[in-house]
C-alpha cells in the first residue's frame, strides 16, 4: 500500500514537471531508455548534466568577469550548455540560454549579465525538482 501512495507521488511530481514547462518531450525519450537492467539511467544521464553543466556556469561566469567581454566566448559556451539542457529535456533553462544567446548576438552584457541569473536560478529550480522526484521513484521501487 506504501509503495502505490509513493509511486503515485512520484507520478504526480513528475507529471508536475510537464505541466509546469520544466521538462520536455526529450525526457521522455530518456525514459523509454531506461529498463530493468539500468533502473537509474534517467538519473545517471540527469547527474552527469547537472556535473557538466556546473562547469560550464562557472565558465561563464570567469569570461563574464573578464574585460573586455568575450560575447562570441560566452555565445559558445551557452550553445554547450543549451546543448546539455536539451539532451535531458530541461525546457525553461533552454529557454533561458536562448535568450542569452540573443544578447550574446548583439552585445548586450547587461542583458546577458541578467538573463545569466534566470539561466541559473532555472538551473537550481530544476535540479531540486528532480532530485525530490527521483527520490521519491526510488522509494517507490
Amino acid at each position: 500500500m506504501e509503495g502505490n501512495k509513493l509511486h503515485d507521488q512520484a507520478s504526480y511530481l513528475r507529471n508536475a514537471l510537464f505541466n509546469q514547462g520544466y521538462l520536455d518531450e526529450q525526457f521522455l525519450q530518456l525514459e523509454d531508455l531506461q529498463d530493468e537492467a539500468n533502473p537509474n539511467f534517467v538519473e545517471e544521464v540527469v547527474n552527469l548534466f547537472y556535473t557538466d553543466s556546473t562547469r560550464l556556469i562557472r565558465n561563464i561566469e570567469l569570461t563574464l568577469d573578464s574585460v573586455p567581454w568575450d560575447f562570441e566566448k560566452l555565445d559558445n559556451i551557452m550553445h554547450q550548455f543549451k546543448g546539455s539542457s536539451s539532451s535531458i529535456g530541461a525546457k525553461k533553462v533552454k529557454k533561458e540560454c536562448t535568450k542569452f544567446q540573443e544578447y550574446c548576438k548583439v552585445g548586450n552584457l547587461e542583458g546577458c549579465m541578467r538573463t545569466f541569473q534566470e539561466v541559473k536560478q532555472e538551473h537550481a529550480t530544476l535540479k531540486r525538482k528532480l532530485e525530490n522526484y527521483f527520490q521519491l521513484a526510488r522509494e517507490a521501487r
